[in-house]
């Protein structure tokens, strides 16, 4: 247990610079960004950029390029309004060198533009040409994080209703999974979570519902959705974040749908913890877990 680096990662967010007054989207879209690109990139990997449902995406492989066989569809965080497949490049690069199989990282639309439901449109579109394109449903994992994460989840249960097959599994790094914000955890973590403040959230979720009523099972399925019928999920989550009930409740519903479902909770790590891999070492080891879970649900569907 890296208590040592766990206390250093913390003091390090809550120091880092704050904007002074409230951003545009198009600032906060850009401050993201610069945020995420300061993340190193493993050269192990490949990029190739391509198209997926009329969605551009890119490709990321391993470079000496002996993945084997499955894909990753990976789904980028950014709370529905910021981020592209190149904000959650070193996570996504990092997950698919310790799996050894490709993903490809849907450019999905965002809000304020793009509002609830047009992220779950483009990711269930993305998957159905993924099957049509002759692609097996058992060797394709759903993986994200934050609001990616969400959409993992969101995408099968969308996917299902459709009639379209289960994926083989799904990887979600802390999930965003309850736009009503009613879990105990954004009241009892808010001062724990370096990244997240009620009031910032709500401003993001504003932006995806545009009015809409929350209460929705594709906007709370932590708390509204029918689960039953899910591929095995992984939830991953630290205690020092708000949405840390999100997928604590997920997983009791999963459970009693009868779905399988890992619930793997670290303790003193913020919101996606994985991608400080190389820095903290329980990054590295929750990674290890996730890409060890994406290859036996793979061989499992073999």
């Amino acid at each position: 247990m890296s208590r040592t680096q766990r206390q250093e990662l913390d003091a390090r967010l809550r120091h880092a610079p704050q904007p002074s007054a409230p951003a545009t989207i198009e600032e906060m879209r850009a401050g993201f960004a610069a945020l995420m690109a300061t993340f190193p990139l493993r050269a192990d990997v490949t990029r190739t950029p391509a198209t997926l449902a009329e969605r551009p995406a890119v490709i990321v492989e391993p470079a000496a390029r002996t993945a084997g066989p499955g894909t990753i569809l990976y789904f980028h965080g950014g709370s529905f309004a910021l981020g592209s497949p190149d904000t959650a490049m070193a996570l996504t690069a990092d997950l698919v060198a310790r799996a050894g199989v490709r993903a490809i990282s849907l450019d999905y639309r965002l809000a304020p533009e793009h509002p609830f439901p047009a992220a779950i449109e483009d990711c269930v579109r993305a998957y159905a040409a993924l099957l049509e394109g002759g692609s097996d449903p058992s060797q394709i994992v759903f993986a994200g994080d934050s609001a990616g994460g969400g959409l993992s989840v969101t995408t099968c249960l969308a996917a299902r209703d459709a009639g379209l097959p289960m994926p083989a599994g799904v990887v979600a790094f802390s999930p965003g999974l309850d736009h009503t914000r009613t879990g105990t955890s954004m009241r009892t973590k808010e001062e724990a979570d370096p990244f997240f403040t009620m009031a910032g959230m709500e401003q993001t979720g504003r932006l995806y519902l545009a009015g809409q009523d929350p209460r929705q099972p594709l906007l709370v399925p932590a708390v509204l959705a029918d689960l039953s019928g899910l591929p095995p999920l992984l939830l991953q989550v630290g205690t020092h974040e708000m949405l840390l009930d999100d997928a604590v409740r997920l997983a009791e519903r999963a459970r009693a749908a009868e779905v399988d479902v890992i619930l793997d909770v670290t303790a003193g790590v913020p919101h996606v913890f994985q991608a400080y891999a190389g820095t903290l070492e329980e990054a590295d080891q929750a990674l290890d877990r996730a890409a060890l879970f994406i290859r036996q649900r793979l061989a499992s569907g073999a």
